[in-house]
């Protein structure tokens, strides 16, 4: 087999692995796609964003974001704030009048919302750059010449998976056919926010007060 589809090979199987797992951008595009609420969108955004900082990983991003000792932090805190407030309106959804009806399929966010949330559960989370700049990138770099390959292969498991979580959701309808499933969702939607909201936000303060 070419060494150049072997690193690809790699590359889709490693970028699988840290893709497909639960976290706020991957809980906003299962909600999305099951309200189908300007599917295409979302995911065409997440995946060229995805597909665009493993490149720029293999490119040598990772070490510009390391030489610059205010950015992570800087990041951590805005990402924090920005997912906890997401979760806070999952929590209201989940708490309130706002679940979803079994019908209101086009019910959602109007297009300039979708795009700037999913702009912001995109780059504002520190663990994106530190999983698809710094450690893929460093991964793809073993891969000496065939480290696009290695990229390439990543891309396409993003590409992949935005796609398939997307559009696959409308699967899931039979599941989300009472207005107590989307509570459920919401909640553990909430769960994850606050969750990694807090993670963000204690990382901060470990690089500003303890490191610093």
């Amino acid at each position: 087999m070419p060494a150049q589809l072997l690193a690809a090979l790699a590359g889709l199987g490693f970028g699988l692995s840290l893709i497909v797992a639960i976290g706020a951008q991957n809980a906003f595009v299962l909600r999305q796609g099951l309200i189908r609420n300007h599917v295409l969108v979302i995911v065409t955004i997440c995946a060229v964003a995805d597909v665009a900082l493993i490149f720029a990983g293999i490119a040598g991003l990772g070490a510009l974001i390391t030489s610059v000792d205010w950015l992570l932090p800087a990041i951590e805190l805005v990402g924090g704030i920005f997912v906890a407030t997401y979760g806070v309106f999952a929590a209201k959804r989940a708490l309130s009048s706002e679940t979803l009806a079994p019908t209101a399929e086009t019910a959602g966010l109007s297009t300039a919302v979708a795009v700037t949330t999913t702009l912001g559960l995109t780059l504002l989370n520190p663990h994106v750059y530190l999983d698809t700049v710094l450690l893929l990138g460093s991964v793809a770099s073993t891969y000496g010449v065939n480290r696009w390959w290695f990229g390439l292969g990543a891309g396409i498991g993003s590409i992949t998976w935005f796609f398939s979580l997307g559009f696959g959701a409308r699967m899931l309808k039979p599941v989300f056919a009472k207005p107590l499933a989307w509570s459920i969702l919401d909640i553990a939607i909430a769960v994850v926010m606050f969750a990694i909201a807090g993670s963000l936000l204690v990382g901060f303060v470990q690089h500003v007060f303890v490191a610093g």
